[in-house]
C-alpha cells in the first residue's frame, strides 16, 4: 500500500513553514533569559547522549497536551512569553513539533537544524541528565 505522504515529506513541509536556527544560532540564544529550549527526546537518549543546559524536557508524546493550557496536563513553562526553540536527535521530530505548536498558537517558536546530533558535534555545551532522586 502506498503512503499519500510519507514521514520525508512531512518533515521537508514542516521545515518550509518554520524559523530553523543552525547549531551557532542556537548557541547564540542559549543564555538568553527570554529564551527556553525544549528537549523532545525521549529520556533514554538524555540519559545516553546527554542534554543541552537548561533544556525542558518535553517528551514529544506530550507535547500537544503539555504546551495547550485547556489541557489537564498543560505546563506552566509554555505560558511564559517565551522563544521556545525545540530539538530532538536529528531535527526531524523538533521540526513536526515546531510546525504542531506553532499551528496551536505557540509563538514564537524554533527548532535546531540537525537537532542535538548537530549541537554535539559541533562542540556546544552538554551536561549530563541530572539522575532523579
Amino acid at each position: 500500500m502506498a503512503m499519500k505522504k510519507g514521514c520525508k515529506a512531512l518533515v521537508e513541509e514542516a521545515e518550509a513553514q518554520i524559523r530553523r536556527y543552525s547549531v551557532e544560532q542556537a548557541q547564540a540564544r542559549l543564555t538568553d533569559p527570554d529564551v527556553q529550549f525544549v528537549d523532545i527526546r525521549d529520556v533514554r537518549e538524555l540519559e545516553r547522549e546527554g542534554v543541552i543546559p537548561g533544556a525542558f524536557h518535553a517528551p514529544r508524546g506530550m507535547i500537544e497536551f503539555w504546551v495547550d493550557p485547556d489541557s489537564p496536563y498543560f505546563k506552566p513553562v509554555f505560558g511564559e512569553k517565551k522563544e521556545f526553540i525545540f530539538f530532538c536527535a536529528a531535527g526531524w521530530r523538533s521540526a513536526l513539533a515546531t510546525r504542531t505548536v506553532q499551528d496551536m498558537g505557540l509563538t514564537p517558536v524554533a527548532d535546531i537544524a540537525g537537532g542535538f546530533s548537530a549541537w554535539k558535534a559541533a562542540g556546544a555545551a552538554v551536561a549530563e541528565k541530572a539522575k532523579k532522586s
